[in-house]
C-alpha cells in the first residue's frame, strides 16, 4: 500500500538545473530525521538542531528559541515525489543552519563528481534511513530517473549534470 502511494505522479520534463536543485533540496529534506508519513502538499518544517536535520509538522513559532534559530524552511512534498523548500530568513544570515546547508551542498557536489550516471547517485536504497525516509528516497529516485529518461539525459555522467548546479544560495529557492 505505501509503495503504491509513494509512486511518483505528474513527472514532467524539466531543465537539468531544476532537476539538480530538486535533487539537492529533496536529499536535504530526506537527510532529516522524521518518523511520520509525509503527505503530498502538506507543509513540513525543516530544522537543524544539535548537529542534526529534523523534519517536523510543528511550525517554528510553536517551539523554543533554540529550535526557531535552527529553522531552515517550510517544505512541501510534491506529487512527483520531489520536495520544495521556502527558505527561512536564517539562511541569508551567518548562522549555524546556513553553515549546515553549505556543508550539505559541498557533500552533494562531491557526490556528483563521478563518471557514473545520475541514476548511480540516486538513493534507490538508503539502508540507514528509517522506513518513510527510505520509501520517499526510492520514490524520489524513480521520479528523477523518469525525468532524466524523458529528456534523454539518463546516460549522461553525473559530473556533466553537476556543471548545471546552481550556486548554493539559489538551491533552496525552488
Amino acid at each position: 500500500m505505501d509503495w503504491y502511494a509513494a509512486t511518483p505522479r505528474a513527472v514532467a520534463r524539466k531543465p537539468q538545473r531544476q532537476v539538480l536543485a530538486e535533487f539537492f533540496t529533496s536529499m536535504l529534506v530526506l537527510s532529516a530525521n522524521f518518523k511520520y508519513k509525509p503527505a503530498v502538499g502538506a507543509i513540513n518544517f525543516l530544522y537543524y538542531i544539535d548537529g542534526r536535520w529534523e523534519l517536523s509538522l510543528i511550525p517554528p513559532d510553536q517551539w523554543t528559541q533554540a529550535r526557531q534559530d535552527g529553522f531552515a524552511g517550510s517544505c512541501r512534498l510534491l506529487a512527483d515525489r520531489t520536495w520544495t523548500i521556502e527558505p527561512s530568513e536564517r539562511l541569508t544570515e551567518d548562522t549555524a543552519v546556513a553553515d549546515a546547508v553549505r556543508r550539505f551542498y559541498d557533500g552533494f557536489r562531491l557526490a556528483m563528481d563521478t563518471d557514473g550516471t545520475l541514476e548511480d547517485v540516486l538513493p534507490f536504497f538508503a539502508g540507514k534511513f528509517s522506513y518513510y525516509r527510505r520509501l520517499n528516497a526510492n520514490a524520489l529516485s524513480r521520479s528523477l530517473r523518469a525525468t532524466a529518461t524523458m529528456t534523454g539525459d539518463r546516460d549522461k555522467p553525473a559530473r556533466e549534470w553537476a556543471l548545471q548546479l546552481p550556486s548554493p544560495n539559489q538551491l533552496l529557492l525552488g
